[in-house]
């Protein structure tokens, strides 16, 4: 049993992660996965990664840029690399990749049966299957480069998969689950993520059985019946595919806007940096010399960990953990992030030793996050030019700054220029994708919800986005004067 859970659409970018931050991302990847299946085990974790606004929410957390069709490439290779030492010991493996890397999807699965007992030809097969039908059984103009299949030692497994479609300069993500799926061409997704380019030919709806039936029989039949039966099909309106399927939309501007973020919850994170969390937080997780700031991009991770499926609707938030490599919403906070790191591997640790003490503390902040977000705060702009501000005291870095401490000689490319079937699917790089419209904001989530309303006004003059029937705040974004410092904004958003 299984189901394709959803899709997501994003600008489609081209480049490389730079090298301080490839491995920074990998052990970020590792520490959250290790911690989620501590805590929750391995089915939950293959639930939240089929989850297109939490796989969104889990790249941007590790400063990858938030809205990019780069964030796939990246967070699969940093998590396909994090696990690499410890698949056996978490029962967790990541198979394929981009390009020629998931040709050998097949091979590695079958690998990975002969250790773990479980079918690896089946696996194999259904990898085959899979890319097949977001490639052939849904025709919407996407060429798939990459393909990665995620599977656990009892055989559960999700798949994730991006095409490109170089002239509209948008990728598509698929995202697939084994659980509760009966069938593979219908309705198989659990969420596609990208935006409609025109007419589709979606062969896996519901609706589309008799088309399926009649495929097989013109398979089998006379020429001249066939281009009649095509003749009849040019006459028709091909079914919407995203009907019935979640769906996340991200937008083409760089910057993030109020509109792509639930202040209301920003704000309740800032507030829980404020309070230091719960009393025993501070006891149990900080060091003398760590401040707000860090507790800050922590209470995001927690979230990241232990958030429901409705809690990821903005995935632009998760961005204010380390920033983002391209400099949006500001520079990557090296300090923050490599403290960040400490803190989490030290309570995974303990945990892995049966002493959950630290990520009780962790699932504690979360909490106290959620109860703090009736806080006032900081307007967006006021949070993104202070974190600014910060950023020389805390080594804030972009694509483009160099580095004497590299972590990793490896570049992780965060697009490809091949397709899984050798093609070329486009070359090129887009510096600026702001020449085109694009959609703002989110599509329905999986809970069924608006997870967010798009603006053509500037910056200054927007309101806060919606979320659900309702304003993610209730307000329209503040506006304030001069940028304070963390602290300061996180102590007047803790005021009630």
């Amino acid at each position: 049993m299984a189901r394709r859970t959803g899709t997501a659409d994003l600008p489609l970018h081209y480049g490389q992660v730079p090298k301080w931050l490839s491995q920074r991302m990998e052990r970020l990847a590792g520490v959250v996965v290790e911690a989620i299946v501590l805590h929750y085990g391995r089915a939950e974790l293959l639930r939240r990664l089929a989850h297109p606004f939490w796989f969104q929410a889990f790249g941007a957390l590790m400063g990858q840029d938030w809205h990019s069709s780069g964030i796939t490439t990246s967070t699969v290779w940093a998590l396909k690399r994090a696990l690499a030492d410890r698949q056996w010991e978490l029962g967790v493996h990541v198979c394929g990749g981009r390009g020629s890397h998931s040709r050998n999807t097949p091979q590695e699965l079958r690998g990975i049966g002969e250790r773990t007992g479980v079918d690896g030809e089946r696996l194999g097969e259904i990898s085959r299957l899979v890319a097949k039908v977001d490639s052939a059984a849904v025709q919407d103009g996407f060429a798939i480069y990459l393909h990665t299949f995620v599977v656990s030692d009892d055989g559960a497994w999700t798949v994730i998969q991006q095409g490109m479609n170089a002239a509209t300069r948008l990728a598509r993500r698929y995202h697939w689950l084994s659980e509760g799926l009966s069938s593979f061409v219908e309705a198989p997704h659990s969420a596609i993520d990208g935006q409609p380019v025109g007419n589709i030919v979606n062969l896996t709806d519901r609706r589309a059985a008799r088309a399926r039936e009649i495929d097989a029989e013109l398979a089998r039949g006379d020429p001249d019946r066939v281009l009649l039966e095509l003749r009849k099909l040019l006459q028709t309106r091909q079914a919407n595919l995203f009907a019935n399927e979640a769906h996340l939309r991200m937008p083409a501007h760089h910057d993030v806007w109020p509109t792509d973020v639930s202040l209301k919850r920003l704000r309740g994170n800032l507030a829980a940096a404020a309070n230091r969390g719960p009393r025993d937080f501070t006891e149990l997780l900080l060091t003398p010399g760590v401040g707000a700031r860090t507790v800050f991009a922590l209470s995001l991770a927690a979230e990241l960990i232990h958030g429901a499926p409705s809690r990821f609707a903005d995935p632009a938030r998760f961005s204010f953990a380390q920033g983002g490599k391209d400099g949006h919403p500001f520079p990557v906070p090296i300090k923050v992030y490599d403290e960040t790191l400490r803190v989490l591997r030290s309570a995974v640790a303990r945990a892995r030793l049966g002493n959950d003490d630290k990520l009780a503390a962790l699932r504690a902040l979360d909490r106290e996050s959620r109860r703090l977000e009736g806080a006032q705060g900081p307007s967006l702009k006021e949070l993104v030019a202070n974190e600014r501000l910060m950023s020389p005291a805390l080594d804030g870095r972009t694509a483009g700054t160099s580095s004497s401490t590299s972590l990793d000689d490896r570049p992780a490319a965060t697009d490809a220029s091949t397709s899984l079937d050798g093609r070329t699917a486009g070359t090129g790089s887009f510096n600026s994708l702001d020449d085109r419209t694009a959609a703002r904001g989110a599509s329905t989530s999986l809970d069924g919800r608006t997870a967010g309303t798009g603006s053509s006004t500037s910056l200054d003059d927007r309101t806060a986005a919606t979320d659900a029937s309702t304003s993610l705040d209730g307000r329209t974004a503040a506006t304030g004067s001069s940028p304070h410092s963390l602290p300061q904004l996180a102590t007047a958003a803790a005021t009630r």
